[in-house]
């Protein structure tokens, strides 16, 4: 496989998978609360599995001496864990928090890399992404006590929506590259 057919391939499959994350993105918007739910249960669920490998690894290093503190925190882990899996609306208060800081400094990272990749085609794209990162974690902050559970599956939605026009956007510039090569070397 030459170069030209490697870069062919990436850009089909970044444009595949930005497909998909704009049908996941207007899904989880169409249903935030269940979104939210979601996302809380999946916390709660690897944090559960978390605390219980910290178990095992106190019960493994003696819980009591040297393995005491690993101990107290894999119980901690998993009973926050197993309070989120079973309250994922109530997590979903410091899910919001989290996602807030998340969506903005991402938001920030996306808009220096933006640019950084200026002369670049799609670095629009990536600067639109990253501002609206940036600005839905100012609002979902600003709106702490408002937002509630519905935020967190409307704001991933919109951020999945958004990484799927980035990479169908970068994926789109890397095909007319590679084709644009493919015609210079063959022509």
């Amino acid at each position: 496989m030459s170069i030209i057919d490697g870069i062919k391939s990436h850009s089909k499959t970044a444009k595949w998978i930005g497909v998909l994350l704009v049908i996941a993105g207007i899904i989880c918007m169409f249903s935030p609360l269940a979104t939210g739910a979601a996302v809380a249960t999946l916390v709660g669920l690897m944090l559960s599995f978390a605390g219980i490998s910290l178990l095992l690894l106190a019960f493994r290093a003696g819980s009591f001496g040297p393995g005491m503190m690993v101990f107290l925190v894999g119980a901690l882990t998993l009973v926050t864990g197993i309070y989120v899996m079973t309250e994922p609306f109530g997590a979903l208060v410091v899910l919001s928090v989290f996602l807030a800081m998340y969506f903005a400094v991402t938001g920030i990272v996306e808009v220096i890399y933006a640019f950084r990749a200026k002369p670049a085609q799609g670095w629009g794209w990536l600067l639109f992404g990253g501002l609206v990162s940036l600005l839905l974690g100012i609002v979902m902050w600003r709106q702490m006590g408002v937002s509630g559970a519905w935020a967190v599956g409307v704001l991933v939605g919109i951020r999945l929506l958004l990484s799927g026009f980035e990479l169908l956007a970068i994926g789109g510039a890397a095909g007319r590259v590679a084709n644009a090569l493919d015609e210079a070397v063959g022509g």
